[in-house]
């Protein structure tokens, strides 16, 4: 069964020169369909771009032919010529269903290259075509704070670096789920720490501007060890620059950590290898922070404490309060440090 293509893959085989003559390239997160087109006009050297490489926009077509026809001719200086079509996704399901013929039989001096920026797809004949044709169907779905990890530790691998482990949550924390950013903030890491270093907290601290000791690293560590002073006061710290330390954020962050203790308490399996599958783990620091917060909270006070992040979330929005966020979220974890954990306790 053939792998499901990804965005590494298919740069892999464009920057070996080793093209597929046909690929759809859609879904939310538009970095990667940029970069890819990227990569796909780079096919043609720049001197025969005039020639050789043809950038359409669907919108603008006055039939689904025009893609066709330009797509079936013979590249004139170049041993192959590159087509791209932009903006399909505003043509609609039609315009793509209409080149279902060609999607079988593709062809093999042309590299058609098919962009639906910001949504997926439509066109169920298409999608069929495409399969049977074996051209690359790339969805680029919008990142997750799940799956962000992964993608910053891939890339920084690619750029010949490592991180650690307080390092890359740091710059997930910062940086969120940008992809431009992300690659802009890595590029500046390389330039700066060069190839084979170790992406510390300290060399984040000194070129993204993320503070080693005030961050919902160190945050999320201390509520989990119920270590009051500390939690304090890296909270007044994030209240002395509320923008880059929204409280949204710092409240999914808890939560996440309460829903994932409260899971880790009635997982069938409680080995580390259990909870982290079961929880989704990146990685066994996290498994570390989750064994600590069980030390320190038994299942009726993340109960309670659950039930005061909804109560705080409601409150933060105006509901039933006109209190400041922060005043909000100070009264909220000197609670979550000191929970009744009653059973049968009204929430």
């Amino acid at each position: 069964m053939a792998e499901t293509p990804t965005f590494q893959s298919i740069s892999r085989d464009l920057r070996a020169n080793r093209p597929a003559p046909l690929y759809l390239l859609h879904g939310e997160e538009g970095y990667y369909i940029d970069a890819l087109v990227e990569l796909f006009e780079g096919l043609v050297a720049s001197d025969e771009r005039d020639f050789d490489l043809t950038v359409l926009y669907a919108p603008e077509l006055d039939s689904p032919k025009t893609v066709v026809n330009t797509a079936r001719r013979y590249p004139m200086l170049a041993q192959r010529q590159v087509v791209i079509v932009k903006e399909v996704q505003s043509a609609g399901a039609n315009f793509l269903n209409a080149l279902a013929d060609y999607a079988r039989q593709p062809a093999e001096t042309t590299v058609l290259c098919l962009c639906c920026r910001g949504q997926q797809a439509r066109g169920a004949e298409f999608l069929k075509a495409l399969k049977a044709g074996n051209g690359i169907n790339f969805e680029s779905k919008k990142l997750t704070d799940r799956n962000i990890p992964a993608v910053v530790s891939e890339f920084i691998k690619e750029k010949g670096l490592s991180v650690d482990p307080k390092a890359l949550t740091m710059l997930c924390d910062f940086i969120g789920t940008d992809l431009s950013r992300i690659y802009n903030e890595v590029d500046k890491l390389t330039v700066t720490l060069g190839r084979g270093a170790m992406v510390t907290p300290e060399a984040v601290e000194r070129n993204i501007g993320v503070s080693k000791d005030y961050n919902n690293y160190e945050f999320l560590s201390a509520i989990a060890n119920a270590d009051a002073v500390r939690a304090l006061s890296i909270l007044n710290y994030f209240k002395s620059n509320p923008k880059a330390n929204p409280v949204q954020v710092i409240v999914v962050v808890l939560f996440n950590f309460f829903a994932n203790l409260l899971a880790a308490y009635y997982a069938p399996d409680k080995s580390e290898r259990g909870l982290m599958g079961e929880l989704g783990l990146r990685g066994p620091w996290q498994l570390r922070e989750i064994k600590t917060g069980m030390q320190h909270y038994g299942p009726w006070q993340v109960i309670e404490i659950i039930g005061l992040l909804r109560r705080f979330d409601c409150a933060s929005k105006g509901n039933g309060s006109r209190l400041d966020s922060y005043d909000l979220l100070f009264d909220l974890i000197i609670h979550i440090l000191n929970p009744l954990g009653q059973q049968g306790v009204k929430l």
